[in-house]
């Protein structure tokens, strides 16, 4: 309804070469991916095109290592291209971050030897991964996982499903959580397997309420076999590399959500100083501009609270906590601003015909994913009060 364009965001960037990035971000998120966003979603269409642009634009290994092809970026800069991207489409921005979080395994503790093998072609070689730890039966008690890797001669051989994956049946290559050892947190191992290994299948993609553009599906492994140079860190570690990987994780999932709100709130005000009722502008009513304000305010203090967080980690400080509570607020202002974005657009917002209604379906699975919203109050807890006393 109104051609009043969204202001970009005023961002705080600690180089020239961050900025000279964030405007090559924005220059692609609306040339390439925002102009198809709403009829790729409601056709459920992947735009796997669109990765591959972004690794040629080095965009896939932002926060790794240049010597394997990644881009040197400090989580705080990393964090903010995530966002620009999750403005424009949030399939595109959440499946960055779940392709980072795929990498992260190997880029940490991999060998020297495994990293410059692997590393070039998962950062910059227009590669995409998955990330897998959920299971049918093992969601937020992620160490109850069955998924299993025996060893067989200089090899491992898993078996076993994958739930909720994210790029499942087309990732290029799986981090993969499987059991080698036992019960509990300390028999679990990492392993990097290719995605067409023999025996790896994808289900048929969730039919999920949004994000219908970003496949989501069950990941069987049929007695594949990966060599043992694929097993990444040692033995029964993989529990620790996982719950290390989950809080940078997290802080993605912050960026994302505080991206797509940031869209929700461009919707609003755009329709409401160009929606007339009586006489006047709705962005006059002070019910409205209220709302307004609010969803801002919200906005602001949920990006500072995911830069603060990514400050830390770049620091090599502790940041666990702050990543808990990124995710959470991030999250929780995600699902707020955008169900009020559909409030303010009235019945136009309840359509089809205006994104916010898509942003709104959306923002509920930010609340689900990598630690529901819950999980992340138990972790914040723990850091204040320690462990719950059973």
């Amino acid at each position: 309804m109104s051609d009043r364009a969204p202001q970009p965001v005023e961002r705080q960037l600690p180089t020239d070469e961050a900025r000279d990035l964030i405007s090559l971000v924005r220059d692609i998120a609306q040339r390439e991916i925002a102009p198809r966003a709403a009829e790729e979603e409601d056709a459920g269409r992947f735009p796997r095109e669109v990765f591959s642009l972004l690794s040629d634009s080095g965009l896939l290994g932002l926060p790794y290592d240049s010597e394997y092809g990644g881009g040197d970026q400090p989580y705080e800069v990393y964090l903010q291209v995530l966002e620009e991207l999750a403005t424009a489409r949030l399939t595109v921005g959440l499946g960055v971050s779940v392709h980072t979080l795929s990498c992260y395994a190997l880029a940490a503790y991999g060998t020297k030897q495994q990293q410059v093998e692997h590393l070039p072609a998962m950062l910059g070689g227009g590669l995409l991964g998955a990330y897998c730890l959920s299971e049918p039966a093992s969601g937020s008690d992620a160490a109850s996982l069955r998924t299993k890797a025996v060893r067989d001669g200089d090899s491992w051989v898993i078996s076993g499903t994958k739930a909720w994956i994210t790029h499942g049946g087309i990732a290029d290559f799986y981090t993969v959580m499987a059991r080698t050892g036992e019960d509990g947190s300390r028999g679990i191992s990492a392993f990097l397997v290719p995605g067409d290994a023999e025996g790896l299948s994808g289900a048929l993609p969730e039919k999920k309420m949004g994000m219908k553009g970003s496949p989501t599906a069950q990941v069987h492994f049929d007695g594949v076999r990966v060599p043992d140079d694929r097993l990444i860190g040692e033995e029964g570690q993989g529990f620790a590399i996982a719950l290390s990987a989950l809080d940078s994780g997290r802080l993605g999932i912050a960026a994302c959500a505080i991206g797509l709100a940031q869209s929700a709130l461009d919707e609003a005000i755009a329709y409401a100083t160009e929606r007339r009722q009586f006489g006047h502008p709705i962005s006059d009513f002070q019910g409205l501009r209220f709302m307004l304000a609010d969803m801002a305010t919200q906005i602001e203090a949920g990006r500072a609270l995911y830069l603060a967080a990514a400050r830390l980690r770049d620091a090599g400080r502790p940041f666990a906590k702050q990543a808990a509570m990124a995710k959470l607020h991030c999250t929780d202002t995600a699902m707020k601003v955008t169900t009020d974005a559909v409030q303010i657009l009235g019945g136009y917002g309840y359509t089809a015909d205006f994104p916010v209604e898509r942003y709104m379906r959306e923002a509920k699975v930010l609340q689900i994913v990598e630690g529901t919203n819950q999980i992340q109050r138990m972790v914040i807890a723990r850091h204040l009060a320690g462990p719950e006393s059973r």
